[in-house]
């Protein structure tokens, strides 16, 4: 988070019941370290691969929540059952037959 954002961020989320936590970097750490933000990143990266989140098409709140669960149920059933999707990075199993979906 960009410092001059940071004390209006958590006082917005302090109006709001919401505790914000700011994750710092440790100073002496070089390298690649995760931080706690990384799985809210991820997650959003899941939900990207589902076409109508990529952009902003609902207009109501509802809806949007909706197919955010929507896609986390696919997200976690395909986990389960260990299918894959083919996406455009990946090459095609076999050129003669027809894709996954």
């Amino acid at each position: 988070m960009d410092r001059g954002y940071r004390a209006s961020v958590a006082q917005r989320g302090v109006d709001r019941g919401i505790d914000v936590q700011v994750v710092q970097k440790d100073p002496g750490l070089k390298g690649f370290h995760p931080t706690l933000r990384w799985p809210v990143e991820r997650t959003f990266g899941w939900l990207m691969l589902h076409r109508r989140l990529v952009r902003d098409y609902e207009t109501l709140p509802e809806r949007s929540r909706t197919m955010i669960h929507w896609a986390m149920i696919d997200n976690m059933s395909r986990r389960i059952t260990g299918e894959t999707i083919q996406t455009w990075r990946d090459e095609p199993a076999n050129s003669g037959a027809p894709p996954q979906i």
